[in-house]
């Protein structure tokens, strides 16, 4: 039998018992970066890439505002999380030729939200066939590139957007 290794995943399963301040707000103060995965800056809301991708490329389009529902936000910064999340699109659809996307909002400890203090919306890219036999068999994914290196691809990419809106 073959192993896949993650190791990174283990600070995910085993969670972080000690952290009491809101990932997403301790993101949001510091300077952008590798460490915090920061790939674009709005005035309202940030996107941000998911540390534990379901697929390559998946993000959060997160409002800087820390509420736990979207019914909770002003209207500039609902305009702006929609406005991230069509440059996000753009952005995945150049870099990872995406034929589709899921977009999710859970709101609430009960809907499945991993971190249901700060609402934040997902981006999922999704190509034809990108569910193979590891994930039905073995709940297992199979991720092709380093988070680093998505990272490094989609910052880039945002950037040359802004400049060429």
């Amino acid at each position: 039998m073959k192993r896949i290794w993650a190791p990174w995943r283990m600070d995910y399963i085993k969670g972080d018992a000690e952290e009491t301040v809101c990932l997403f707000c301790s993101r949001l103060a510091q300077h952008d970066g590798l460490e915090n995965l920061i790939l674009h800056r709005g005035k309202h809301a940030f996107v941000i890439l998911n540390r534990y991708p379901y697929t390559n490329g998946h993000m959060m389009v997160v409002p800087n505002t820390h509420a736990p529902s979207i019914e909770d936000l002003k209207k500039e910064t609902l305009s702006e999380l929609m406005q991230l999340t069509n440059q996000a699109l753009a952005v995945l659809r150049k870099v990872y030729h995406a034929q589709a996307f899921n977009i999710g909002i859970n709101i609430g400890e009960a809907s499945g939200a991993g971190i249901a203090d700060h609402v934040h919306l997902h981006i999922v890219p999704r190509w034809s066939g990108d569910t193979n036999f590891m994930s039905t068999t073995a709940e297992t994914r199979v991720l092709p590139e380093a988070l680093e290196e998505t990272y490094e691809r989609l910052r880039s990419s945002w950037r040359e957007l802004n400049r060429n809106p």
